[in-house]
């Protein structure tokens, strides 16, 4: 089921707590907004109560929410949405936006099995990984990088700079932006992060949202919607963007 960018943002705004979802704080609704709201929130397993004037869901609302906001459809999807890994046609895209060349220092936080890592080295770059699953991290030691840390990257202090960071993050929950907002500090002055990133922060009204697209207003930033099924060969179908940070 698909539906509109409207019905994204009520989602968005409704009042959530344990398995009920409620949309009486946005006030009176569009009669058409409000049908076509409902229909996704009953695909979605929420059944209208009268008495709690809300929908009601089995589990945590919260969770059964998070997958629509992230893909703009009723799909079954990853709980976690995590390790959804860069296809080798969109790695090779990310490395080209981040006009790496070679002698340059590479980061790719969050590294995974390396998929930007792997065409940053091919680039000619000194390439440092950081990512957190240790069977991940075995994976990376095998490959020629510079360094590879193994931990959550935001913990991760910013003890050098690199030239270019590069980085497909965790979407869930706003972690992508969490991530990016990370990562800009391990950026070298005139360097250039270029990051995939879920397209729920250019709606979402939530105070983090709203700042991070205030940040990147300010520094130039380059946002481009990738195309739908971008990470299709990946098992999920998350809407992304693209985010260029250093474009002047």
């Amino acid at each position: 089921m698909r539906f509109s960018d409207q019905v994204l943002a009520v989602l968005d705004r409704a009042t959530i707590q344990g398995n009920s979802l409620s949309l009486t704080a946005l006030g009176q609704l569009d009669r058409k907004l409000y049908t076509d709201t409902n229909k996704v929130l009953e695909a979605a397993g929420g059944k209208w109560d009268r008495r709690a004037k809300a929908h009601l869901f089995e589990g945590d609302a919260a969770e059964a929410v998070e997958p629509i906001l992230l893909t703009g459809e009723v799909v079954s999807v990853r709980q976690e949405l995590q390790q959804f890994y860069t296809p080798p046609e969109l790695a090779r895209r990310v490395i080209a936006e981040a006009q790496i060349a070679p002698g340059m220092m590479v980061l790719e936080p969050s590294a995974g099995r390396g998929a930007l890592a792997a065409e940053a080295l091919m680039a000619g770059a000194t390439v440092d990984c950081v990512e957190l699953d240790p069977r991940y991290v075995h994976l990376l030691c095998s490959t020629p990088y510079e360094a590879v840390v193994q931990g959550d990257f935001l913990k991760q202090g910013a003890s050098r700079a690199w030239d270019r960071v590069v980085m497909n993050p965790p979407y869930a929950k706003g972690q992508d932006i969490q991530h990016v907002q990370h990562a800009w500090r391990f950026l070298k002055p005139g360097g250039r992060l270029v990051a995939i990133m879920s397209t729920g922060f250019m709606y979402r009204t939530r105070g983090n949202d709203l700042a991070f697209r205030d940040d990147l207003q300010r520094a130039g930033a380059k946002v481009e919607i990738l195309p739908e099924g971008a990470f299709k060969a990946s098992g999920t179908a998350v809407r992304t963007c693209l985010v260029t940070i250093g474009v002047r």
